[in-house]
């Protein structure tokens, strides 16, 4: 009961972080001299009528902090506006916020489970042969811009014809069976995922590696090779454990790094995500689209910092009672 209060005042503590990014964005966005609206006006298929219950909703016409107010009202009962193009905001968000979590929570489940043991060997391989082809692989991981490696791919798959150069779908999946709408969607997701599944392996791996080597060099671990224990049990029953848990910390920043790299990743492969529709609503000056856009993105990094700190509390002992007393 102790730890269930600690997680609800966990995700308590968001609310005023949430409302100071949704304050950032939002007056950055409106201390533009460009007209929110002007898109919108610009649409014929839009009626006077509908500009201006927009410009009624938006509070357009009155102080900037009462637009704020307006819109914080707005966001919070879910109506969320329309797009300059005539489309319901929320209907575009429902439409391409599962499609990143794909792509997103695929990439996170890969590296881990790459990332993790590979790290681990190239601790406990320290300056083999090994180690160093392994560092020197993760050095040019992480220092090849993902725009970059995104636009090579897709040149790649334009050359052979290998893999879809776009999308999510093809134009016949509503057609498809089950099984071959399954394969459709994985040959669009491998040239996305190896991109991000690239650059985030190399700084994971990375990170395993240092902080197990950290830990192998600590008095408990020596005190337990004096003992007479297998390596094997020193590595993974006594150092493993507490080398992981920066590891869960760091689960939650990544999840919001992949949704900011996986911007440009979306933009190349026009891969219908999240990320993609805040640069196009950028672009536009969609004022509903990227204030909408933007807070489902802080939400969905809050989330993920908050996983991150359940998981904690579950694997570490230590990190459960401090919980449980403060709560």
């Amino acid at each position: 009961m102790q730890i269930l209060i600690y997680i609800l005042k966990r995700i308590l503590q968001t609310i005023p972080l949430l409302i100071i990014v949704s304050l950032i964005s939002f007056f950055i966005i409106r201390l533009s001299p460009v007209d929110p609206l002007a898109e919108l006006k610009l649409n014929p298929s839009v009626s006077k009528e509908t500009l201006q219950r927009e410009t009624e909703r938006l509070g357009l016409d009155k102080p900037i902090i009462v637009q704020y107010g307006k819109w914080a009202k707005s966001f919070v009962k879910g109506d969320l506006g329309i797009t300059s193009n005539g489309e319901q905001v929320s209907a575009k968000l429902k439409e391409r916020i599962p499609n990143t979590l794909l792509l997103t929570v695929i990439v996170i489940f890969l590296t881990w489970i790459v990332g993790v043991p590979l790290g681990i060997l190239a601790a406990v391989k320290w300056k083999t042969p090994f180690d160093r082809i392994l560092t020197v692989l993760t050095s040019i991981g992480m220092a090849i811009p993902s725009f970059f490696f995104a636009v090579l791919l897709l040149i790649f798959a334009v050359k052979t014809g290998w893999f879809p150069v776009g999308g999510l779908t093809s134009s016949n999946f509503l057609e498809m069976s089950f099984s071959q709408k399954v394969m459709d969607i994985t040959r669009h997701l491998i040239l996305p995922v190896t991109v991000l599944f690239t650059i985030s392996l190399a700084g994971l791996q990375r990170q395993m590696r240092a902080n197990l080597l950290d830990v192998l060099d600590s008095d408990y671990v020596k005190f337990a090779r004096a003992k007479g224990l297998s390596e094997f049990k020193v590595v993974f029953k006594h150092a493993l454990r507490n080398a992981i848990n920066p590891m869960i910390t760091l689960l939650g920043f990544e999840f919001a790094g992949l949704l900011s790299g996986a911007a440009l990743t979306e933009y190349v492969f026009q891969y219908p995500g999240l990320g993609r529709l805040i640069l196009e609503a950028v672009l536009r000056s969609d004022i509903n689209l990227v204030m909408a856009s933007l807070m489902m993105g802080a939400i969905m990094l809050v989330a993920g910092n908050l996983i991150a700190d359940i998981l904690l509390i579950i694997t570490d002992p230590r990190i459960r009672e401090a919980g449980g007393r403060q709560a």
